[in-house]
This record gives C-alpha cells, sequence and structure tokens, in this order.
C-alpha cells in the first residue's frame, strides 16, 4: 500500500465531505455514495443524484461504538456483544436520534448504523467526526456496482469528488447484512 497516496485520499474525501459535498467511494462493501450524515442538503443532494424516492432512507458508516451512540436512542443491551461476534459487514436497525439528517430516518423512526471495519472508510469517518452516508452507488432501481468499472459514468459525473484508491481493486464483497435488534436482544436478520 502507498500510505501517502492513501493518506492524501483519506484527507482529499474528507475536505469535500466538510463542504457539503457527495463523494464516490469504496465501502467495506461495494461501492458506494457519501456524504456527512448530519448536513440535509447534502443528503438531499445524494438522494437527487441516486434518484431515491422520499421515506427510503441509506445507511449510516460509524467509526465506533461512541460514535453509534450519537445517533440512537438507546443502545440495546446486546449491541456490544453483536459486534464482537460479527464475522462480516453487518447494518443494524436502531430507533434513531436527533442527530441525523431527517431523510436518513425512516418512516418508523430508525435508522440503519454499520461500525466500519474497512481502513480507508474507518479513517475518513474518524475524521469526520460525524457518521457517514453509505447507499450504493447506483440510480435507484439500478443493479449495485460492487466495483468502480461498474459505477454508471452518469454517477460519477454527478459526484463532487471520485475517490481513487481502490479503483482498480476487483474484488467483490456482497452488500452488509441487514439486522434488526429486538428489545430482547435477539438479531433479527432483514436481509442476509
Amino acid at each position: 500500500m502507498n500510505s501517502n497516496f492513501f493518506r492524501q485520499e483519506v484527507d482529499t474525501a474528507v475536505d469535500v465531505l466538510l463542504t457539503q459535498q457527495v463523494i464516490l467511494y469504496p465501502t467495506d462493501t461495494v461501492w458506494g455514495l457519501g456524504c456527512d450524515a448530519e448536513v440535509p442538503r447534502a443528503v438531499e443532494k445524494l438522494y437527487k443524484l441516486k434518484g431515491r424516492e422520499a421515506g427510503k432512507p441509506s445507511i449510516v458508516l460509524v467509526a465506533d461504538l461512541a460514535m453509534l451512540r450519537r445517533y440512537v436512542m438507546e443502545v440495546p443491551a446486546g449491541l456490544e456483544a453483536a459486534l464482537a461476534d460479527q464475522a462480516r459487514p453487518t447494518t443494524y436497525i436502531l430507533p434513531a436520534s436527533r442527530a441525523l439528517a431527517p431523510g436518513l430516518v425512516a418512516p418508523d423512526g430508525t435508522v440503519g448504523l454499520r461500525v466500519v471495519q474497512d481502513e480507508f472508510c474507518h479513517k475518513v469517518v474518524r475524521r469526520l467526526g460525524h457518521g457517514l452516508v453509505s447507499t450504493s452507488a447506483n440510480k435507484a432501481g439500478e443493479p449495485t456496482p460492487a466495483v468502480y468499472s461498474e459505477v454508471d459514468p452518469a454517477i460519477v459525473r454527478g459526484v463532487d469528488h471520485v475517490v481513487s484508491w481502490r479503483q482498480d481493486d476487483q474484488t467483490r464483497v456482497a452488500p452488509s447484512r441487514v439486522v434488526r435488534l429486538g428489545a430482547d436482544g435477539q438479531l433479527e436478520v432483514v436481509r442476509g
């Protein structure tokens, strides 16, 4: 890994996010569109580019349990154990706090949060200091791009910044597992 290139890519992504713009970036699963999860204008811009309907929220990446706490009303008792046991990227559906842009909160008052393990995403989120929206980099209803070469050129042209990190990587990773954590601490798989 070229550490200077890596650092430069992280710095540039964070600089763009801090100006309330939308980036195209490699997530811990697929290529995604992202913006600061606390900026309604940026979330609206991202949804317009994606053609996503209102009421269909996106996942928010967080750096750790402390950052996750900022975005939920209450951390369920079993969440810390579930995070420690997860073997693959897993998104947890939890009751949302008011810290998030309204467009990220589902009609039932929940939000999908994922503690990101990928080094690039983790550094971006940590430096940003806020959650990072993570939705697949495709128009609504179109196939999800697993690798950069599958991203629609209209999406590439529509974002404010395209991250160069991992553009040549052909590794395919499935979208995250999505689970709902019940009050009793039991996991209900929404998307396996």
